[in-house]
Order: C-alpha cells, then structure tokens, then sequence
C-alpha cells in the first residue's frame, strides 16, 4: 500500500440523531449522523408516529388548512351567487297528479 494517498480511516461509528443509536462502523467520514435508524422508524417498531426534524409536516398541515379555508370561501361565494330555486315538478306528475 503506498503512504499518503489513503483517506484517513475512522472507526467513529454512525449515530442517529433521533434516538442517540450508535453503531460501530469504519469509514472514512467521521462523526456520521442519520436522522432515523432501524431502533426508531415506525416501520420497524410497529409505532405510528411522526418523526420531523424538518418541519415538514407543520408546513404540509399549514398548506392544507390554507387550501381548505380557500375551498370553503369559494363554494360559499358559489352558494350566494346562485339563487335557490325550487326543483320542478316533473311533467308527468303534472298531467297524471302524484299517483304517477
């Protein structure tokens, strides 16, 4: 092996920053760190929670209540626009009366 063109080698390990996990690994990284592992994904501990370092399910529920109060304002100016007319009777009830 020739000295000096190597990286340096790391026995560090791999750290998940959810749970503190760590596995002793080699690498040539050091101080690795993944955000979810085998010890805490729902997946594999049959759990249903949410694990969002990101914030991405705050904004995903704020883009959702902002669609909805859309949707609402839209069918209620939809609503309003329009005038309630009563249904029409059909024609044959109004020849032969309701025993049709």
């Amino acid at each position: 092996m020739k000295q000096g063109i190597h990286p340096k080698y790391n026995s560090d390990g791999i750290v998940c920053t959810t749970c503190g996990t760590r596995w002793m690994i080699g690498t040539t990284r050091p101080n690795l760190r993944v955000e979810i592992c085998a010890n805490c994904h729902p997946f594999y501990t049959g759990e249903q929670r949410i694990v969002d370092t990101a914030g991405q399910v705050d904004r995903f529920m704020k883009r959702l209540s902002a669609s909805q109060n859309r949707q609402a304002a839209i069918e209620k100016q939809r609503g309003s626009a329009k005038p309630q007319t009563p249904p029409k009777k059909s024609l044959l009830k109004e020849l032969y009366g309701d025993d049709a």
